[in-house]
Protein backbone atom coordinates (compact mmCIF):
# COMPACT_ATOMS: atom_id res chain seq x y z
CA UNK A 1 0.00 0.00 0.00
CA UNK A 2 1.71 3.11 -0.78
CA UNK A 3 2.62 5.60 1.67
CA UNK A 4 3.26 2.50 4.29
CA UNK A 5 6.61 0.61 5.10
CA UNK A 6 5.96 -3.00 7.07
CA UNK A 7 9.10 -3.80 8.25
CA UNK A 8 9.82 -6.69 10.76
CA UNK A 9 5.85 -6.17 11.88
CA UNK A 10 6.40 -2.56 12.11
CA UNK A 11 4.24 -0.04 10.44
CA UNK A 12 5.88 3.50 9.65
CA UNK A 13 4.16 6.11 7.94
CA UNK A 14 5.39 7.68 5.62
CA UNK A 15 5.61 11.53 4.46
CA UNK A 16 3.02 11.82 1.75
CA UNK A 17 5.58 14.48 0.04
CA UNK A 18 9.04 13.31 0.51
CA UNK A 19 8.14 9.82 1.14
CA UNK A 20 10.28 9.79 4.05
CA UNK A 21 9.75 7.91 7.46
CA UNK A 22 8.03 10.21 9.57
CA UNK A 23 9.53 10.97 12.93
CA UNK A 24 9.25 8.33 15.96
CA UNK A 25 10.56 10.54 18.55
CA UNK A 26 8.30 10.71 21.70
CA UNK A 27 4.97 12.62 21.03
CA UNK A 28 5.85 15.24 23.75
CA UNK A 29 9.39 15.44 22.48
CA UNK A 30 8.41 18.81 20.54
CA UNK A 31 4.98 20.27 20.61
CA UNK A 32 3.20 19.29 17.43
CA UNK A 33 1.74 23.08 17.42
CA UNK A 34 5.05 24.11 16.49
CA UNK A 35 5.75 21.22 13.08
CA UNK A 36 1.80 22.04 11.89
CA UNK A 37 1.86 23.52 8.61
CA UNK A 38 -1.80 24.70 7.27
CA UNK A 39 -2.83 26.22 3.66
CA UNK A 40 -2.48 29.87 4.49
CA UNK A 41 1.43 29.16 5.63
CA UNK A 42 0.03 30.12 8.97
CA UNK A 43 -0.05 27.86 12.15
CA UNK A 44 -2.60 28.90 14.96
CA UNK A 45 -0.82 26.21 16.59
CA UNK A 46 -2.61 22.84 17.76
CA UNK A 47 -6.45 22.14 19.57
CA UNK A 48 -7.61 19.23 20.77
CA UNK A 49 -11.37 19.97 20.53
CA UNK A 50 -13.42 17.41 22.76
CA UNK A 51 -17.12 17.39 21.84
CA UNK A 52 -20.05 16.08 24.28
CA UNK A 53 -22.28 13.61 23.19
CA UNK A 54 -24.75 14.69 25.28
CA UNK A 55 -24.56 18.01 22.73
CA UNK A 56 -25.08 15.41 19.85
CA UNK A 57 -28.99 14.57 21.24
CA UNK A 58 -32.11 16.57 21.74
CA UNK A 59 -34.92 14.99 24.30
CA UNK A 60 -37.35 13.00 22.09
CA UNK A 61 -34.48 13.31 18.47
CA UNK A 62 -32.13 10.66 18.97
CA UNK A 63 -32.17 9.33 15.89
CA UNK A 64 -28.81 8.34 14.14
CA UNK A 65 -30.48 10.83 11.41
CA UNK A 66 -31.08 13.40 14.54
CA UNK A 67 -27.38 13.18 15.40
CA UNK A 68 -25.81 13.26 12.10
CA UNK A 69 -27.30 16.70 11.43
CA UNK A 70 -26.67 18.40 14.50
CA UNK A 71 -22.87 17.10 13.85
CA UNK A 72 -23.35 19.37 10.34
CA UNK A 73 -23.33 22.65 12.10
CA UNK A 74 -19.98 21.28 14.55
CA UNK A 75 -18.16 20.28 11.75
CA UNK A 76 -18.80 23.64 9.74
CA UNK A 77 -17.41 25.53 13.11
CA UNK A 78 -14.45 22.91 12.53
CA UNK A 79 -14.06 23.83 9.21
CA UNK A 80 -13.31 27.61 9.85
CA UNK A 81 -11.02 26.67 12.42
CA UNK A 82 -8.94 24.21 10.06
CA UNK A 83 -9.37 26.98 7.18
CA UNK A 84 -7.51 29.63 9.84
CA UNK A 85 -4.52 26.99 10.19
CA UNK A 86 -5.59 25.51 13.17
CA UNK A 87 -4.05 21.56 13.69
CA UNK A 88 -6.89 19.82 14.85
CA UNK A 89 -7.56 16.65 16.78
CA UNK A 90 -11.20 15.84 17.88
CA UNK A 91 -12.70 13.79 20.16
CA UNK A 92 -16.05 12.88 21.62
CA UNK A 93 -18.24 11.52 24.33
CA UNK A 94 -20.59 8.04 23.61
CA UNK A 95 -22.67 8.74 26.90
CA UNK A 96 -26.08 8.68 25.33
CA UNK A 97 -24.89 6.63 22.60
CA UNK A 98 -22.77 4.24 24.42
CA UNK A 99 -25.88 3.42 26.63
CA UNK A 100 -28.41 3.11 23.46
CA UNK A 101 -25.93 0.31 22.36
CA UNK A 102 -25.91 -1.41 25.31
CA UNK A 103 -29.90 -1.15 25.85
CA UNK A 104 -30.28 -2.26 22.12
CA UNK A 105 -27.83 -5.37 22.51
CA UNK A 106 -29.86 -6.49 25.83
CA UNK A 107 -33.12 -5.97 24.38
CA UNK A 108 -32.05 -8.21 21.60
CA UNK A 109 -30.11 -10.59 23.44
CA UNK A 110 -32.90 -13.57 22.98
CA UNK A 111 -32.23 -13.66 19.46
CA UNK A 112 -28.60 -12.60 18.75
CA UNK A 113 -25.54 -12.25 20.83
CA UNK A 114 -25.21 -9.64 23.05
CA UNK A 115 -21.97 -7.11 23.48
CA UNK A 116 -19.89 -6.06 26.44
CA UNK A 117 -19.64 -2.81 27.48
CA UNK A 118 -16.50 -1.88 26.02
CA UNK A 119 -17.21 -3.56 22.62
CA UNK A 120 -20.17 -1.35 22.90
CA UNK A 121 -17.48 1.26 23.37
CA UNK A 122 -16.28 0.44 20.27
CA UNK A 123 -19.10 0.74 17.99
CA UNK A 124 -19.58 4.00 19.19
CA UNK A 125 -16.19 4.78 18.13
CA UNK A 126 -16.78 3.62 14.74
CA UNK A 127 -20.35 5.02 14.32
CA UNK A 128 -19.84 8.57 15.77
CA UNK A 129 -16.63 8.36 14.04
CA UNK A 130 -18.08 8.07 10.23
CA UNK A 131 -20.83 10.80 10.92
CA UNK A 132 -17.76 13.07 12.30
CA UNK A 133 -15.10 12.18 9.18
CA UNK A 134 -18.16 12.76 6.36
CA UNK A 135 -19.48 15.66 8.15
CA UNK A 136 -15.67 17.31 8.19
CA UNK A 137 -14.91 15.78 4.97
CA UNK A 138 -17.86 17.32 3.43
CA UNK A 139 -17.28 20.29 5.55
CA UNK A 140 -13.29 20.88 4.27
CA UNK A 141 -14.86 20.79 0.74
CA UNK A 142 -16.86 23.34 1.41
CA UNK A 143 -15.08 25.84 2.74
CA UNK A 144 -12.08 24.91 0.35
CA UNK A 145 -9.80 23.17 2.99
CA UNK A 146 -7.69 20.65 1.66
CA UNK A 147 -6.80 18.50 5.01
CA UNK A 148 -7.38 14.78 4.91
CA UNK A 149 -9.68 13.39 7.56
CA UNK A 150 -9.34 9.80 9.43
CA UNK A 151 -10.61 8.20 12.18
CA UNK A 152 -8.63 6.52 14.44
CA UNK A 153 -9.87 3.45 16.54
CA UNK A 154 -8.44 4.50 20.51
CA UNK A 155 -8.04 2.14 23.12
CA UNK A 156 -6.60 3.40 26.36
CA UNK A 157 -5.35 1.53 29.77
CA UNK A 158 -6.75 2.03 33.21
CA UNK A 159 -5.54 0.58 36.39
CA UNK A 160 -7.98 -2.42 37.05
CA UNK A 161 -8.33 -1.23 40.64
CA UNK A 162 -9.54 1.79 40.20
CA UNK A 163 -12.20 2.26 43.15
CA UNK A 164 -14.25 3.70 39.96
CA UNK A 165 -15.26 0.16 39.67
CA UNK A 166 -16.96 -0.20 43.00
CA UNK A 167 -18.95 3.28 42.89
CA UNK A 168 -20.21 3.87 39.09
CA UNK A 169 -20.43 7.21 38.60
CA UNK A 170 -20.35 8.00 34.30
CA UNK A 171 -24.20 8.56 32.86
CA UNK A 172 -24.96 6.31 30.09
CA UNK A 173 -28.04 6.66 28.07
CA UNK A 174 -31.33 8.37 28.20
CA UNK A 175 -32.60 10.76 31.05
CA UNK A 176 -35.46 8.70 32.41
CA UNK A 177 -38.15 10.58 35.02
CA UNK A 178 -38.52 9.33 38.21
CA UNK A 179 -41.15 6.39 37.70
CA UNK A 180 -39.10 4.99 35.25
CA UNK A 181 -35.98 5.49 37.10
CA UNK A 182 -37.17 3.40 39.76
CA UNK A 183 -38.49 0.54 37.90
CA UNK A 184 -35.17 -0.03 36.07
CA UNK A 185 -33.60 0.60 39.68
CA UNK A 186 -35.66 -2.55 40.39
CA UNK A 187 -34.40 -4.57 38.18
CA UNK A 188 -30.50 -3.88 39.33
CA UNK A 189 -29.27 -0.66 37.10
CA UNK A 190 -27.25 1.63 39.28
CA UNK A 191 -28.52 5.19 38.58
CA UNK A 192 -27.95 9.02 39.66
CA UNK A 193 -29.72 11.88 39.18
CA UNK A 194 -28.02 14.26 35.95
CA UNK A 195 -27.47 18.03 36.58
CA UNK A 196 -31.37 18.47 37.28
CA UNK A 197 -31.99 16.95 34.12
CA UNK A 198 -33.68 13.80 34.94
CA UNK A 199 -32.46 10.09 36.53
CA UNK A 200 -29.36 8.09 34.38
CA UNK A 201 -27.67 5.12 34.06
CA UNK A 202 -24.51 5.22 35.61
CA UNK A 203 -21.55 2.84 35.00
CA UNK A 204 -17.74 2.32 36.19
CA UNK A 205 -15.63 5.61 35.15
CA UNK A 206 -12.37 4.85 35.66
CA UNK A 207 -9.52 7.25 35.10
CA UNK A 208 -7.29 7.14 31.93
CA UNK A 209 -3.69 5.98 32.20
CA UNK A 210 -2.46 5.83 28.91
CA UNK A 211 -3.47 5.94 25.45
CA UNK A 212 -2.22 2.81 23.86
CA UNK A 213 -1.89 4.39 20.04
CA UNK A 214 -0.93 7.70 20.67
CA UNK A 215 2.93 7.26 18.38
CA UNK A 216 0.41 5.93 15.56
CA UNK A 217 -2.17 9.25 16.17
CA UNK A 218 1.01 11.67 17.06
CA UNK A 219 2.26 10.35 13.81
CA UNK A 220 -1.03 11.23 11.94
CA UNK A 221 -1.49 15.06 13.26
CA UNK A 222 2.70 15.45 12.03
CA UNK A 223 1.66 14.84 8.31
CA UNK A 224 -1.32 17.22 8.86
CA UNK A 225 -4.18 15.06 9.38
CA UNK A 226 -7.26 16.41 11.19
CA UNK A 227 -7.41 12.81 13.36
CA UNK A 228 -11.10 12.14 15.01
CA UNK A 229 -9.78 9.90 18.21
CA UNK A 230 -10.74 8.82 21.72
CA UNK A 231 -14.17 8.45 21.03
CA UNK A 232 -15.76 7.80 24.18
CA UNK A 233 -12.89 9.11 26.36
CA UNK A 234 -11.11 5.70 24.75
CA UNK A 235 -11.85 2.08 24.58
CA UNK A 236 -11.12 0.76 28.34
CA UNK A 237 -8.55 -2.14 28.66
CA UNK A 238 -5.77 -3.59 30.75
CA UNK A 239 -2.76 -4.96 30.18
CA UNK A 240 -1.64 -8.43 31.80
CA UNK A 241 1.75 -9.45 33.24
CA UNK A 242 2.46 -10.76 29.29
CA UNK A 243 1.33 -7.27 28.12
CA UNK A 244 -1.70 -8.44 26.70
CA UNK A 245 -4.61 -5.84 26.50
CA UNK A 246 -8.19 -6.96 27.42
CA UNK A 247 -11.62 -4.61 27.32
CA UNK A 248 -12.97 -3.81 30.45
CA UNK A 249 -16.62 -3.09 31.39
CA UNK A 250 -16.44 0.48 31.76
CA UNK A 251 -16.67 3.94 29.97
CA UNK A 252 -14.09 6.32 30.44
CA UNK A 253 -14.73 10.27 30.73
CA UNK A 254 -13.62 11.41 27.50
CA UNK A 255 -12.76 14.89 28.93
CA UNK A 256 -10.25 13.71 31.31
CA UNK A 257 -9.14 11.13 28.31
CA UNK A 258 -8.30 14.28 26.27
CA UNK A 259 -6.59 16.36 28.62
CA UNK A 260 -4.18 13.22 28.90
CA UNK A 261 -3.72 13.37 24.97
CA UNK A 262 -3.52 17.17 24.87
CA UNK A 263 -0.49 16.84 27.81
CA UNK A 264 1.45 14.66 25.73
CA UNK A 265 1.06 16.20 22.08
CA UNK A 266 1.87 19.53 23.59
CA UNK A 267 -1.71 20.90 22.05
CA UNK A 268 -1.59 24.65 22.56
CA UNK A 269 -5.58 24.67 23.11
CA UNK A 270 -7.92 22.28 24.86
CA UNK A 271 -11.48 23.12 24.25
CA UNK A 272 -14.27 21.21 25.42
CA UNK A 273 -17.53 22.09 23.77
CA UNK A 274 -20.93 21.07 25.95
CA UNK A 275 -24.53 21.91 26.14
CA UNK A 276 -23.54 25.17 27.87
CA UNK A 277 -22.03 28.62 26.40
CA UNK A 278 -20.15 29.08 29.73
CA UNK A 279 -19.19 27.94 32.95
CA UNK A 280 -20.95 29.23 35.73
CA UNK A 281 -21.12 29.30 39.51
CA UNK A 282 -24.37 28.36 41.13
CA UNK A 283 -25.87 26.62 37.94
CA UNK A 284 -29.43 26.40 37.95
CA UNK A 285 -30.13 28.43 40.31
CA UNK A 286 -31.59 31.91 40.35
CA UNK A 287 -28.17 33.49 41.67
CA UNK A 288 -26.13 31.75 38.58
CA UNK A 289 -23.07 33.65 37.39
CA UNK A 290 -21.59 32.49 34.05
CA UNK A 291 -18.15 32.87 34.21
CA UNK A 292 -15.67 34.82 30.98
CA UNK A 293 -12.09 33.55 32.64
CA UNK A 294 -10.79 31.29 35.04
CA UNK A 295 -7.76 31.13 36.28
CA UNK A 296 -6.43 27.55 37.71
CA UNK A 297 -6.10 28.58 41.08
CA UNK A 298 -9.27 29.33 40.76
CA UNK A 299 -10.87 26.42 38.66
CA UNK A 300 -9.08 24.43 41.34
CA UNK A 301 -10.73 26.24 44.57
CA UNK A 302 -14.12 26.22 42.86
CA UNK A 303 -13.24 22.54 42.43
CA UNK A 304 -12.83 21.52 45.92
CA UNK A 305 -15.36 23.60 47.27
CA UNK A 306 -17.86 20.95 45.14
CA UNK A 307 -20.95 22.43 45.24
CA UNK A 308 -20.42 24.26 41.55
CA UNK A 309 -19.38 21.75 39.50
CA UNK A 310 -21.95 18.36 38.63
CA UNK A 311 -20.46 15.27 38.96
CA UNK A 312 -20.81 13.51 36.07
CA UNK A 313 -21.53 16.89 34.05
CA UNK A 314 -19.15 19.98 34.32
CA UNK A 315 -17.10 18.44 37.36
CA UNK A 316 -15.10 16.41 35.21
CA UNK A 317 -14.91 19.07 32.42
CA UNK A 318 -13.33 21.53 34.68
CA UNK A 319 -10.77 18.32 36.49
CA UNK A 320 -9.23 18.25 32.87
CA UNK A 321 -8.74 21.72 32.59
CA UNK A 322 -7.26 21.86 35.51
CA UNK A 323 -4.83 18.54 34.93
CA UNK A 324 -4.21 19.92 31.52
CA UNK A 325 -3.14 23.20 32.74
CA UNK A 326 -0.99 21.55 35.77
CA UNK A 327 1.16 19.95 33.22
CA UNK A 328 1.73 23.21 31.02
CA UNK A 329 -0.86 23.87 29.03
CA UNK A 330 -1.58 27.57 27.97
CA UNK A 331 -4.91 27.30 27.44
CA UNK A 332 -8.20 25.85 27.40
CA UNK A 333 -11.91 27.12 26.59
CA UNK A 334 -15.53 25.62 27.58
CA UNK A 335 -18.39 26.30 25.34
CA UNK A 336 -21.56 25.42 23.42
CA UNK A 337 -19.86 23.54 19.57
CA UNK A 338 -21.80 25.77 17.64
CA UNK A 339 -19.41 28.84 19.21
CA UNK A 340 -16.49 26.74 18.86
CA UNK A 341 -15.02 29.72 16.28
CA UNK A 342 -16.25 32.48 18.72
CA UNK A 343 -15.24 31.23 21.57
CA UNK A 344 -11.62 30.59 20.12
CA UNK A 345 -11.53 34.49 18.39
CA UNK A 346 -11.88 35.27 22.10
CA UNK A 347 -15.77 36.70 21.83
CA UNK A 348 -17.72 33.97 23.99
CA UNK A 349 -17.46 30.64 25.96
CA UNK A 350 -15.60 30.37 29.46
CA UNK A 351 -11.81 31.09 28.90
CA UNK A 352 -9.09 29.20 30.87
CA UNK A 353 -5.37 29.97 31.76
CA UNK A 354 -2.33 28.96 34.29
Amino acid sequence: MPGLVDKESELTLLDPGSQQPLSNDPPDAEPLGDRLGSDSGATPGLAVVAIGGNSLTTRGRNSYQDQYGKLQETCNQIAALARAGWGLVITHGNGPQVGFILRRSELASHEVHSLPLDACGANSQGCIGYALQQNLGNAFRRAGVKRKVATLITQVEVDPKDEAFTLPSKPIGSFLDEPAAEKWREKGWSLMEDAGRGWRRVVPSPKPQSIVELPLLSSLVSAGVVVVALGGGGIPVTRDDLGQLRGIPAVIDKDLASALLAEHLGADLLAICTGVEKVALHFGKPEEVALDHLTLTEARRYLQEGVHFAAGSMGPKVEAIVRYLDQGGQRAIVTRPERLMEAFTGETGTHFSP
